[in-house]
């Protein structure tokens, strides 16, 4: 494992108000990770350290997939069923491909070996994160569906194993979204929402996330708009039982909510978050594509007018990076691409940049020794300034069933045709370089913002042209084929 430096303090750590970053960490990286230390209360809660002294004002630590990583009384904890002392094909494990076996346990070894001796990860980081100045937050994965394709999986609860009949589809089981739980049945929510109690009841948070776009299909299809009204009072439950906990705790409790990147794709799944902001259920609202690849366009500024002025929009970026879904091979997301989303989206009106799958080993962008700066540069337009970036065209991944699925790219031209492709590059660039990634196709002219631009030097996998200084905002690429062939990569690049 990488061991990184720690983050160096940021002058003028953000307060609240101001653009800064989430950081999500997710319910299994920390134990996979420190898998065979000696774990004393000072050796776990100096995790959160690296995170002080950064752009990063709340940190927001999952706690459960289908089972939690704690020892809970409502759901299976991840341990159930494990004999520490039996071989990795023990029947926890057994269907488990065999080199995954050993990986999975140390999982599943840590959080025991943790409850074992009473330490309680996730209440020791709530109390470091606030000594580090951070706000603590619990985010609930509402809907987990890692390794459904196996029904024998350690992840799996006893409740989803046997409850099929709760199932989105039950009727079917081709697709991983089949399998989700259908929050139109009672007992779905029901269930949910023992955990909910519980981790008011267990932890002192400053806010809990509802994190809906794991994996962002809730409901079944055609009964999303029936049924969606379900969801948005399993939200007003949460928000009345938070409203009740403030006064026992003394202090705010916030309700945030992870929903899909467009508004009427959330609407259509069930997921109306800008009712919840504009009703006041939820104070932080993120935005956010499911996994697939980052998503550099999505409608800040139309989600601002639907939510309203009140809540704290985040900008969710995950962790891969691609023009489209089939586009082979997979990519990652840099320090150059993620300051070029962040600048982009900041200055669009997020009110955050959320990090999710950006961890500090294992999970995390190819470039690792640069995590602490990204943690230092990219919560602000300030600090982004001046800084290298890239603004790659992607997509949106997540559509409800039925709606018609956009993507720029691959484009396919023939001889004469001309394509137009839209991106957004946010504060001007002093300098700025087009790129494209081409098969076959030859062009005879390329404009943009409708100027003709200038052949650069070609770069590894990609065709140059020189843009203009100044270019910001929205931009549009303008392209002509001399021969017929297929785009497949366009971006800007520049400081």
């Amino acid at each position: 494992m990488l061991t990184l430096p720690a983050a160096a303090a940021a002058p003028g750590v953000q307060q609240a108000g101001a653009t800064a970053l989430c950081m999500n960490e997710d319910n299994s990286h920390w134990f996979f990770s420190r898998a065979g230390q000696t774990y004393t209360p000072e050796s776990v809660a100096s995790f959160i350290d690296q995170y002080g002294g950064t752009e990063v004002r709340e940190i927001l630590l999952s706690a459960n997939s289908q089972r939690t990583s704690f020892a809970s009384n409502v759901w299976d904890p991840i341990w159930k069923g494990y004999d520490p002392q039996g071989p990795d094909d023990q029947p926890l494990f057994r269907s488990t491909p065999a080199e995954g076996r050993a990986g999975a346990r140390k999982w599943v070894h840590t959080a025991w070996a943790l409850a074992q001796k009473g330490i309680d990860p996730y209440a020791l980081w709530i109390a470091r994160a606030r000594r580090e100045g951070l706000s603590p937050w619990i985010s609930m994965r509402m809907n987990d569906l890692h390794n459904v394709d196996d029904p024998d999986s350690y992840m799996h609860s006893t409740f989803w194993r046997e409850h099929p009949e709760f199932r989105r589809i039950p009727w079917r089981a081709v697709d991983w979204r089949d399998r989700a739980f259908d929050y139109g049945r009672q007992e779905v929510r029901e269930y949910h929402f023992r955990l909910v109690r519980e981790y008011c009841e267990r932890y002192d948070f400053d806010g809990l996330e509802l994190d809906w776009m794991r994996f962002g299909f809730h409901l079944r299809p055609g009964y999303e708009l029936a049924d969606g009204p379900k969801i948005t009072e399993f939200v007003r439950a949460t928000r009345r039982l938070l409203d009740d906990w403030e006064k026992r705790r003394g202090h705010r409790i916030k309700l945030g909510v992870r929903v899909p990147s467009r508004p009427q794709t959330a609407i259509d799944l069930g997921m109306d978050g800008a009712k919840w902001a504009r009703e006041g259920l939820v104070q932080m609202l993120v935005v956010t594509p499911f996994w697939a690849s980052i998503e550099t366009d999505m409608p800040i500024e139309l989600w601002r007018q639907l939510a309203g002025k009140e809540v704290t929009l985040c900008a969710g970026l995950e962790l891969l990076l691609r023009p489209y879904h089939a586009y082979r091979p997979l990519g990652y997301n840099t320090l150059e691409t993620v300051r070029g989303a962040a600048a982009s989206l900041l200055s669009r009106g997020a009110d955050r940049i959320y990090l999710f799958n950006y961890m500090d080993s294992q999970t995390a962008m190819p470039d690792l020794p640069n995590y602490p700066t990204l943690l230092r540069e990219c919560g602000s337009l300030k600090t982004l300034a001046g800084k290298p970036r890239r603004h790659v065209v992607t997509y949106s991944d997540t559509y409800a069933p039925g709606e018609p699925s956009g993507a720029q790219l691959p484009k396919t031209l023939q001889a004469g045709e001309w394509a137009a492709f839209r991106l957004h590059v946010g504060p001007r660039l002093s300098k700025a370089k087009l790129r494209l990634q081409c098969e076959d196709l030859e062009l005879s002219e390329v404009r943009v913002n409708g100027e003709p631009v200038q052949p650069a030097a070609e770069e590894e996998k990609f065709r140059c042209w020189q843009c203009r200084p100044g270019l910001q905002g929205l931009v549009v690429v303008d392209a002509r084929a001399a021969k017929a062939g297929k785009a497949h990569w366009v971006e800007i690049a520049g400081e």
